[in-house]
């Protein structure tokens, strides 16, 4: 079963995204065949898109996270049949043997988690292609089941930026209760603000930018701090139980920290490696307060992320773009020009 796929792929780092035919490796018996109905666009397709991380693989299809219908199934699949509603995200393999993937937290796999797109499948060695295509094959220990509760469209980039923010919140225990803060409002703050809210904590937006606060409240902030006010800030010294920090880019830890109470955790989501300016180990010690990173989720974690949206009617505020629009969101998201994610519809790449 030789699948012949059309796309859109990154010929180098200088190149625009453009029209691109390969072949998807042949379905083993636990694959499913997806058809794709839409695909978000994640600011990490950018990056590798344009080789910003070092180590992008040309061609180059993004693309990770993926909303479709199963078209196929292997003999040995049982979780799915044809005509299902499914998704996949950042991850479509893994060891499957180390710890961490038998704690299914599989984006820690200790020999590497192989990646929806720009990575070596672990079986055959041919290279991963992403969601910017009309079909995909994964194992089925790597789709999700899409609850039918869900619009597809907003359900796209759960699949991401979904996951990133409600992994954090799930596994630091976020209740009712607790005083959460989230830094930035873009793809991953917004979902910050809706999962936060719906786990029935007290939320507060720190930003940079003054105006948002009735966009904030819309999306489930009970509070809204300018960042740059000193008096504002001085406000909510040892305040929050729990800051979650989305921003992408370096920026100063250190008066966020002054912000945590006694215990409090402050969770990076943004690759802002070196952390610079430095952390002042003072605030962390005199308070006994934790910095911390995570990423993505587990497979079963992303499952319970869109069982938990479609019980609370959580999506994420997308906006609709054809596939052959791409370059121009590639340039709108650089210039923070959308709210707050873009999807594809998958059914103009016919015409792209």
């Amino acid at each position: 079963m030789t699948l012949n796929v059309r796309g859109f792929a990154a010929q180098s780092a200088e190149t625009e995204l453009a029209p691109h035919n390969f072949v998807r490796r042949d379905p083993r018996d636990t694959d499913v065949v997806i058809d794709i109905k839409y695909c978000g666009v994640c600011h990490s397709d950018i990056h590798q898109a344009r080789n910003e991380w070092h180590q992008s693989i040309y061609p180059l299809v993004p693309g990770h996270e993926i909303i479709g219908h199963v078209t196929h199934v292997g003999s040995k699949v049982t979780k799915f049949k044809v005509g299902d509603s499914v998704g996949v995200g950042c991850m479509v393999d893994s060891c499957q043997h180390c710890e961490n993937c038998e704690a299914n937290l599989e984006q820690y796999c200790l020999e590497g988690a192989t990646m929806t797109y720009n990575s070596l499948d672990r079986h055959d060695q041919m290279m991963t292609y992403g969601g910017y295509s009309e079909q995909i094959v994964v194992s089925e220990k790597f789709v999700l089941r899409v609850p039918e509760a869900l619009d597809f469209k907003a359900a796209a980039p759960l699949l991401c930026a979904g996951i990133t923010t409600y992994s954090p919140l799930k596994h630091w225990g976020v209740k009712a209760g607790h005083k959460v803060a989230i830094v930035g409002l873009g793809g991953l703050g917004h979902m910050g603000l809706k999962f936060a809210h719906a786990m029935g904590a007290d939320v507060t937006l720190f930003t940079r930018s003054a105006g948002k606060e009735q966009e904030a409240r819309r999306l489930g902030a009970n509070h809204v701090v300018l960042s740059t006010d000193e008096k504002q800030m001085a406000e909510v010294q040892n305040h929050f139980d729990f800051i979650l920090d989305t921003v992408p880019h370096q920026h100063d830890l250190n008066p966020y920290l002054d912000t945590l109470k006694r215990d409090g955790v402050h969770i990076l989501v943004g690759l802002i490696e070196p952390v610079e300016p430095a952390v002042h180990a003072g605030k962390l010690i005199m308070g006994r307060k934790s910095l911390v990173g995570s990423l993505i989720g587990g497979i079963a974690e992303t499952q319970d992320m869109l069982d938990f949206c479609a019980e609370n009617n959580i999506g994420c505020d997308v906006e609709m773009i054809n596939m052959d629009e791409i370059n121009e969101a590639y340039t709108r998201m650089l210039n923070s020009d959308v709210k707050y994610r873009f999807v594809i519809d998958m059914a103009s790449l016919k015409n792209a």
